[in-house]
């Protein structure tokens, strides 16, 4: 699909707003927040956008407290700085998994959009359809009102009370000059705003909109800011305002990709050499928590497990965790596995448990998992792994020594698979020679082959 073919999903029914009902915002009393979420509200009314095909991508910090504020849009709250690589990832998984209906919204602070700088510029390069609203209210709001990268000069904050002598980044003009075909800067309370964000959700592309603002709790009783200082803040740092750019003669990432590559390669990229299977085994949702060492491959192996799934037609979510040192302590995965849609990836009481390691084991504990056991629980666990522990939910099955290691987990999810009939263990096998080569696979084949001969899982 090109840009020129792509459609927009009107709503089936009127849509009056896409708010809550009653819906009541979270902002101190004057915030600029406030008046910016009702005017991205009138901007979505105008557009009249099916609910299914809006996702709203938040930030850390005040701003982020929007996720709760609309009724039926998809929402992502992510970490700090980041929304716009997550909105960046959600916009390709778009282009290559659906039919690229979704308007994909980040509303990020002006902190975590300097901490996420790279990721706006990489966004901004790329192309992505994304739409970016840059909440600039100058200081950092949620943590005491400390300067940002944004602040003006001679602005007073808690970090730089006798008013800050770093001249403030102009972001406009960093992601035009990185390709952004979409820029333009406003203030909260312009008339022209709900005009301005419907132009840029509706642009098919990469799009930012910087909206100055007024923080009431910092910002404005310490500099004695106003709507009209506002405007005079802008005009002294030279930050035009309006529409800087439009224009429509860069393609979109995925199409530049399609026709270097070709559609047929974009369109499953978890594919090589491994065929698609017809039909998936698993009839209901299945939850899965996947716990061992860090650097042993548990998440690479618990993304083979999702793939096999993929290529069954199943839905599939995956969610990790590990220790910043990546190489050391522990790695969990939570997937969850289903032949309809995953509405929440939160695991309350997983069907199934895999522990290859006591790194693993020890998490799970400390994060709580073994007090969420239900009676129907079933948790492989590697013979090696406190061997005191005891429970008729316990699987007790010699990992380490059959796959070694570097293979326990995937070994492990290839006997789970085949035992409880989750996926088929020959594509996790196939899969594996994909992706580490036929060593790996044979392996594998030959550790299933002895567990078997053995009796499987004891």
């Amino acid at each position: 699909m090109t840009t020129e073919s792509r459609t927009i999903t009107k709503a089936l029914a009127p849509i009056a707003s896409y708010f809550v009902k009653d819906v009541k915002f979270p902002f101190c009393k004057g915030c600029g927040h406030t008046n910016i979420l009702r005017r991205l509200n009138e901007a979505l009314v105008e557009l009249q956008l099916s609910s299914r095909d809006v996702a709203l991508v938040t930030d850390i910090g005040c701003i982020g407290l929007s996720d709760g504020l609309f009724e039926a849009v998809h929402t992502v709250h992510t970490t700090h700085g980041r929304s716009t690589a997550f909105a960046t990832g959600i916009a390709l998984a778009d282009s290559v998994l659906a039919d690229r209906r979704l308007k994909i919204i980040v509303l990020i602070g002006d902190g975590g959009a300097m901490i996420g700088l790279q990721h706006l510029v990489h966004a901004a390069m790329l192309n992505v359809d994304v739409t970016v609203l840059v909440c600039n209210n100058f200081v950092y709001g949620m943590t005491g009102g400390q300067s940002s990268s944004f602040t003006p000069e001679e602005f007073l904050t808690s970090t730089t009370p006798k008013g800050n002598i770093v001249p403030p980044a102009d972001l406009c003009e960093i992601l035009r000059h990185s390709g952004a075909p979409f820029v333009a800067r406003t203030l909260a309370t312009d008339r022209e705003l709900p005009s301005i964000l419907r132009q840029a959700i509706d642009f098919l592309g990469f799009a930012v909109v910087e909206i100055l603002e007024l923080c009431t709790e910092f910002a404005v009783p310490a500099n004695e800011l106003t709507g009209k200082k506002l405007l005079e803040e802008a005009e002294k740092n030279r930050w035009k305002l309006g529409i800087l750019e439009s224009r429509a003669d860069r393609a979109l990432f995925v199409d530049r990709y399609e026709r270097t590559n070709g559609a047929k390669e974009l369109s499953h990229p978890e594919q090589s050499s491994v065929r698609r299977t017809k039909s998936a085994v698993v009839r209901r949702a299945v939850s899965i928590v996947v716990a061992g060492s860090a650097g042993e491959g548990v998440q690479s192996a618990s993304s083979l497990l999702c793939q096999a799934a993929l290529s069954a037609n199943l839905y599939v979510t995956q969610k990790n965790d590990n220790p910043v040192t990546q190489g050391s302590g522990f790695s969990l995965s939570e997937i969850w596995l289903s032949p309809r849609p995953v509405g929440f990836t939160g695991i309350e009481k997983p069907d199934f448990i895999l522990v290859s390691s006591e790194d693993g084991l020890r998490e799970l504990g400390l994060q709580g998992w073994m007090d969420r056991l239900s009676p129907k629980t079933r948790m492989y666990l590697d013979d090696t792994v406190d061997p005191t522990m005891v429970d008729d939910r316990i699987v007790r099955v010699p990992l380490r020594s059959t796959f070694g290691p570097r293979s326990a987990t995937l070994g492990g999810l290839a006997l789970m698979a085949s035992e409880q009939n989750i996926v088929d263990p020959k594509m996790l096998v196939a899969l594996a020679a994909d992706r580490y080569g036929e060593r790996t696979a044979s392996g594998l084949t030959d550790g299933l082959k002895r567990l078997s001969a053995g009796g499987g899982a004891g």
